[in-house]
């Protein structure tokens, strides 16, 4: 079955889908590896690990290669985080072309100009496209897919630009129609009260998706009870890894000796239980069994 296959399966079975914010094959692994439903491919987490500001500069190709190393480790859905469709509606289609054959269960396009901003910077500049190129966007991204199961997620930046409720559902309602398969509402408030209002007025068909990184005292039951279908947890690995790794260095450049760290780290067994390094041996004894069965192992 493909992924997005399953994704679109499971988000008819459950009641709602928690997907963890990946940067790279290791985090993604770690986040299939720990229960999670999905993964999410962030631009802001794969710029991060770049060294690069979240603002458009990372080109499709690059997004793509991470994106497609996530895949090719995991058997859980990788979502991608795809901010503006890099170009037009003649790159959008270009672009579902290419993340659909390297296995990517759905993508996520947001409402922004390009070059966009992070939508939690602080003073950035938040602007949106019009509606009408949105629209086209979308349209170009639904004649483009070939597996009717590949999620197209339309990402409304109107509530981060202070354009209002109306105007958030509004462009909501227009993606839809133009065949968007969810619509993921974002809000840079601190609380989930904004959300929950554009969720209790929302009267569409298709999902709803939340990424609560600015209002992180929301719970599942309440996500749940507002019709919230999918939750992205879009950056808590990267910033944990960033964190932890400073420690450890700060405290490895202050010390003598590495017996001296007290930041915890992983043990080299841990490291290779992710690498399945032990399956060498076993694939190396399947094929060694099978030149004896052809005659060349006495």
């Amino acid at each position: 079955m493909l992924t997005s296959e399953i994704l679109q399966k499971e988000l008819k079975a459950k009641p709602i889908l928690k997907v963890g914010g990946a940067f790279d094959a290791m985090s993604a692994k770690l986040i299939e590896i720990n229960g999670f439903d999905a993964i999410w491919a962030g631009s802001f987490a794969i710029s991060a690990t770049h060294a690069l500001p979240d603002a458009s500069i990372m080109t499709m190709t690059e997004f793509l290669g991470v994106a497609s190393n996530m895949v090719e480790s995991c058997k859980i859905p990788v979502i991608a985080d795809c901010d503006t469709g890099f170009g037009g509606p003649s790159n959008i289609s270009h672009m579902i072309k290419k993340y659909e054959n390297a296995g990517i269960a759905a993508i996520s396009i947001e409402d922004k100009i390009f070059p966009k901003q992070n939508s939690l910077l602080e003073n950035g500049r938040q602007e949106l496209i019009s509606e009408k190129e949105f629209v086209a966007k979308i349209i170009a991204a639904r004649e483009a897919k070939q597996n009717k199961e590949f999620m197209i997620i339309a990402r409304t930046e109107a509530l981060i630009a202070g354009m209002g409720m109306n105007e958030a559902l509004k462009r909501a309602n227009a993606y839809e129609d133009a065949g968007a398969d969810a619509i993921l509402i974002h809000s840079k408030k601190d609380t989930s009260n904004e959300v929950f209002e554009f969720s209790d007025m929302w009267n569409g068909n298709i999902p709803l998706v939340v990424v609560p990184t600015s209002y992180p005292s929301v719970n599942l039951d309440e996500l749940i009870s507002h019709k919230i279908r999918m939750v992205i947890y879009a950056n808590q690995s990267l910033r944990v890894a960033h964190a932890a790794m400073s420690r450890v260095l700060q405290e490895i450049n202050k010390t003598k000796s590495l017996t001296e760290v007290k930041e915890k780290m992983s043990t080299m067994e841990q490291i290779f239980e992710l690498q399945e390094m032990y399956n060498i041996k076993k694939e190396e004894d399947a094929v060694e069994e099978e030149l004896k069965k052809l005659g060349y192992i006495n």
